[in-house]
């Protein structure tokens, strides 16, 4: 018997509420695959999908599933060629129905806790698409927001920095933020949602998984 995971249930269940108290909602899903057929389900025929970067959802094939659906138009914002298409793409991208992400942590206390680079993914979060599901492996859950955001900047972000391509930030060197101001640097937004103006427009997707970092 796998312990941890016996504890997940529980543990979900007492951020819901919290989450609820911040007008956001929450469900909890044993594995990742319930949770892509759940959020693939709650999404009505003809709805406009779009995303940003999330190693998690790309894990979990979600947005292949999205691209793949013939109930959905999916917005894939790596289409885009030039600037001047990425720009139309990202205008349209914040019209959709439903936006996809995860996050780099969420306190036990309900916050949501997210570093971006070009501000795209943080942005579309705050406000634009009318729904927004954050799907969140348990491995991302911080005890308050002190630690989440230590665990965005120092695990999650240095993993980024290589996942981008990145080769001139200090925590590469160290594994650990540095707090730098290098050209490379990705860390240039932090969020921290303690709250949604519009009520159950933010809905997490607990997992009780290891996705992304």
């Amino acid at each position: 018997m796998d312990y941890l995971k016996e504890t997940y249930p529980k543990l979900a269940a007492s951020i819901i509420k919290k989450l609820e108290a911040r007008n956001m909602e929450g469900a909890y899903y044993a594995t990742a695959e319930e949770a892509k057929a759940a959020i693939l389900s709650a999404m009505p025929e003809g709805s406009s999908v779009t995303w940003g970067g999330s190693m998690t959802c790309e894990s979990m094939g979600l947005f292949d599933a999205c691209l793949k659906s013939k109930k959905l138009h999916a917005l894939d914002r790596t289409t885009a060629k030039t600037p001047e298409e990425k720009r139309k793409l990202y205008a349209e991208q914040t019209l959709c129905d439903y936006f996809l992400m995860s996050t780099n942590a969420i306190t036990m206390d309900g916050e949501l806790v997210n570093i971006d680079g070009n501000g795209n993914r943080v942005a579309c979060l705050i406000t634009g698409p009318s729904h927004v599901f954050v799907v969140c492996g348990m491995n991302k859950i911080a005890p308050d927001l002190d630690s989440a955001m230590k665990r965005a900047r120092n695990l999650a972000a240095p993993a980024n920095v290589l996942r981008v391509g990145r080769t001139q930030t200090p925590c590469l060197q160290t594994g650990r933020c540095a707090d730098c101001l290098s050209k490379e640097s990705i860390c240039n937004q932090f969020v921290i949602t303690r709250r949604s103006g519009g009520k159950g427009r933010i809905r997490v997707f607990f997992i009780g998984e290891n996705l992304g970092y």
